[in-house]
């Protein structure tokens, strides 16, 4: 026995029931079209145990119902005609656990329909359940019992097919419908739409890589970015487009690197360029020194992609005044050859003189003289025995 979600005990004339055809026509289109389908309810006339009722279900329809909400329950009391032995549905206790069979889930707190006292298991090996139909005390009400007695199956045609939910959501079944809990990053009736972050683009001197495994700047989207050399990375270098439509993380930008800020030297002065910043990457300085200063160290230097200059900072340190006119060029060019030549003459005079005087003293030793007292290699008195 099959019936719908709603029906109405009206009196039809020919008018209501042409147009009752035509809607079905117009409604049959549209399930076809969209592959849409109606949740039913469905019954046997025939009482039997538990397990042949999941079976005639299983076999005919879906399965033994599994009762999604008090909505639902008060549908059933309204439609489905009284029977003695009452009606099988779809949960059964497993251990010691009551399960929905059909979706393999746990019997929740808040989902329960326990008739006054129930379940008690009061026979043992209650492990079945029955739903009160039609009945004066707990109509509508759920109650434990012997799986192995029996009584109407009460089945189900589901809405949910596979592809429900575009794979991407819970098909959950209502009376005439279905509805899609969708998973994190998904949304629409039918899970079909994906959550999308805001576009991003690559910072300025920077380049921007990214992998949308669902669609540019969507759920799961991964951005990476990078600077041109002589930039840094201020802020984080990868982002992801999380569920809620939101990045992981805000662009970041990319800044020159910087040098240490220089200072012209003592005595000196110091140009620079800056292409990008100051002091930053590609500038140059270069130094000077005032008059009568030398300039120590390198003339030049360059900030580098590290953030080095290439060189110190020299300084500026007084020429020594000694030199400082030969090293002008302000003096008398026969000033040095004179200078060499009265130098090499005073050391030849000197020379000349000491060996006339070593030559002079080893001629009177030979003729056993006595070398006087005040003479300038020796002191005292020599005497020479024969």
């Amino acid at each position: 026995m099959v019936f719908p979600w709603r029906c109405q005990g009206t009196q039809w004339g020919s008018w209501s029931i042409l147009k009752l055809w035509v809607w079905t026509l117009l409604c049959c289109d549209f399930l076809t079209h969209h592959g849409t389908h109606c949740w039913t309810y469905h019954y046997s006339e025939k009482s039997m145990n538990w397990e042949n009722a999941r079976k005639f279900c299983k076999q005919n329809y879906t399965d033994l119902v599994a009762i999604q909400n008090k909505r639902e329950i008060e549908y059933l009391e309204k439609t489905l005609p009284r029977n003695p032995t009452y009606y099988w549905i779809g949960i059964r206790k497993i251990g010691k656990t009551w399960i929905w069979v059909g979706t393999n889930k746990t019997l929740t707190k808040e989902a329960e329909n326990w008739g006054t006292g129930e379940p008690n298991n009061k026979k043992s090996k209650e492990d079945c359940v029955e739903i009160y139909i039609k009945r004066k005390q707990d109509s509508g009400k759920w109650n434990d019992d012997a799986c192995y007695k029996r009584k109407a199956a009460l089945c189900y045609t589901a809405s949910c097919q596979p592809q429900s939910c575009n794979g991407h959501g819970e098909c959950v079944e209502t009376i005439n419908n279905h509805t899609c809990i969708c998973d994190a990053g998904y949304y629409g009736p039918q899970c079909q739409y994906v959550v999308q972050c805001e576009p991003l683009r690559a910072p300025e001197l920077g380049t921007m890589d990214c992998i949308d495994p669902l669609g540019d700047f969507s759920f799961q989207s991964q951005c990476v970015f990078n600077c041109s050399e002589g930039r840094e990375l201020l802020g984080i270098a990868e982002t992801q487009c999380d569920a809620s439509g939101n990045w992981s993380s805000p662009e970041p930008i990319c800044q020159a690197i910087r040098c240490t800020p220089l200072a012209a030297p003592d005595l000196g002065a110091m140009e620079c360029s800056h292409p990008l910043a100051h002091f930053s990457f590609t500038s140059a300085c270069t130094f000077n020194c005032s008059e009568e200063t030398d300039l120590i160290g390198e003339r030049e230097t360059v900030c580098g992609s590290s953030g080095n200059w290439s060189s110190p900072t020299p300084i500026c340190q007084k020429t020594n005044r000694s030199f400082s006119k030969i090293k002008e060029g302000d003096y008398n060019p026969l000033f040095i050859p004179v200078a060499v030549m009265v130098t090499a003459f005073s050391g030849l005079a000197f020379i000349i003189w000491l060996a006339r005087r070593l030559k002079k003293a080893a001629r009177n030793l030979r003729k056993g003289r006595m070398i006087r007292t005040d003479s300038p290699f020796v002191k005292g008195k020599l005497v020479v025995k024969y």
